[in-house]
């Protein structure tokens, strides 16, 4: 190759090196530690339905997110990219005020909700018809590449929804849930996650009656788990479908999750 075509490799490289791509040069590879992922799990009340709104596109250096072709771009709504009704969420904001508590970290937000999945879809090789694809199995995955260059700090988890149809659906919830954390301890080979989960919105629960158990269900989890920790949906309100949170629910959503977050990283985290 010649010294001319040489040196424009060089300086290709050197300037337009992918946003996936980190630097891990040193052994002990610091930058790892201060690279802190978060997975974003759940369905569509994670993924998020509000109006992308002009607050929602603006980016911090510090808070990136995994695009569809895993590539760590600035972080900006939607986030998700479950179905093309994605839009304002709950992760943007966290991700900021998370940055902003650890001014030496960067944030990694890894999406893996879908819109509609019930629990049952969060396990290995459980297919959810809805998006047509494997929650569990694409999660893992992205987290995997994720941790590949940073270091996991937590779980935001918002779901429920899809569950309140039966009482069975109810009752069962504690037990296939934490199945599913088990599996993915075991899978991403972690042994302590702060897991923030969120309650269904009062919008919802007053039309289906089982939500408010499932709600109270959530409670309990809470309380006998020192490693969760559950945020409050208390005044937040709906987009107009009695379902989702509206735009400015999702933010205040948002905060509520990083301040539960940084509360349960004191006692669980090593």
């Amino acid at each position: 190759m010649s010294g001319y075509k040489t040196l424009w490799l060089f300086l290709f490289l050197a300037c337009c090196q992918p946003p996936q791509s980190r630097e891990t040069s040193q052994a002990d590879d610091p930058g790892k530690d201060d690279f802190h992922i978060y997975l974003l799990m759940g369905q569509s009340n994670m993924a998020g339905r509000g109006m992308v709104e002009a607050v929602d596109t603006i980016t911090n250096p510090r808070v990136l997110m995994l695009d569809k072709n895993n590539h760590w771009v600035p972080a900006k709504a939607p986030l998700h990219f479950d179905k093309s009704i994605a839009g304002t969420g709950l992760g943007l904001v966290f991700g900021k005020l998370m940055a902003q508590s650890n001014p030496q970290a960067t944030i990694g937000l890894v999406p893996c909700a879908k819109g509609g999945s019930s629990i049952n879809t969060w396990f290995p090789d459980s297919i959810h018809q809805g998006t047509n694809s494997y929650p569990y199995m694409e999660m893992i995955e992205k987290s995997k590449l994720a941790l590949s260059e940073g270091t996991l700090k937590g779980i935001l988890w918002h779901q429920g929804e899809s569950d309140t149809k039966t009482e069975a659906g109810v009752a069962g919830y504690p037990e296939k849930f934490y199945a599913m954390i088990d599996l993915l301890k075991a899978d991403l080979n972690i042994e302590h996650v702060p897991i923030v989960m969120g309650e269904l919105g009062d919008f919802f629960t007053e039309r289906i009656p089982l939500a408010a158990e499932l709600n109270g269900v959530f409670r309990q989890m809470a309380a006998q788990n020192e490693c969760l920790e559950l945020v409050s949906a208390e005044a937040l309100t709906h987009k107009g479908d009695s379902v989702h949170f509206d735009s400015q629910s999702y933010r205040q959503l948002g905060e509520r999750y990083a301040q539960k977050m940084i509360e349960l990283q004191g006692r669980c985290l090593p």
